[in-house]
């Protein structure tokens, strides 16, 4: 009898922590919203001397913080999904990447999961110095998620578009991408994303 409680009570518990609450999905939308929003109106580009930093994935990194890995990925999914809308209605040369569902929904779901991780992982007491870091490394899952699966799957295609010779010629591009692109899009990410963070911790403690 009391092992059918324990699992019973067990099963319970489980089933409630798997499910959103309320609070959740209207953070899920509203997060959600924020990165359409920031994506539709061009805002959510800033203008670099190399290239355009994009922002479009701080609301993912913000809601894996702060309400865990299932709210994150969700937040991911819609902004992939958004991408995939992006990639048919303002299409540019590798678009095409972000028609396939495994480059544009992967690595932004893991980038909702990846953020509560990463941040649980760090043991200091310094929380500032865990955001920052966690805002970076996500921001950079879906820098090194796209490029290294538009690679593996599209480098011939790549390296026709770009006009390289050899498939190694495509990945030392990725690279580049990478480090002049991705960096200062995580650089930017911690700037933005660990004041927002630290404001909304208050915020709730407060209450």
């Amino acid at each position: 009898m009391g092992g059918f409680v324990m699992e019973s009570t067990f099963k319970n518990t489980k089933s409630k922590k798997s499910k959103l609450t309320v609070r959740q999905m209207a953070i899920v939308g509203m997060l959600s919203g924020v990165s359409i929003f920031l994506g539709v109106t061009k805002l959510g580009f800033i203008p670099l001397p190399a290239m355009n930093a994009t922002i479009l994935h701080l609301p993912v990194i913000i809601g894996g913080i702060l309400e865990g890995p299932l709210v994150g990925g969700l937040i991911g999914l819609i902004f992939g999904l958004f991408s995939m809308f992006q990639a048919i209605t303002v299409p540019t040369l590798t678009s095409f990447m972000f028609l396939n569902p495994i480059i544009a929904l992967i690595p932004r779901v893991l980038i909702g999961v990846g953020s509560y991780y990463i941040y649980k992982v760090f043991k200091t007491k310094k929380d500032t110095f865990k955001l920052t870091i966690t805002a970076f490394l996500a921001s950079m899952i879906n820098t090194i998620g796209v490029l290294g699966l538009g690679y593996l799957i599209y480098a011939d295609k790549l390296s026709s578009i770009w006009g390289l010779t050899s498939n190694k010629a495509v990945g030392l591009a990725c690279l580049t991408i990478g480090a002049t692109n991705g960096i200062p899009e995580a650089i930017v990410a911690a700037v933005i994303v660990t004041p927002i963070i630290i404001s909304m911790k208050k915020i709730k403690k407060s209450r």
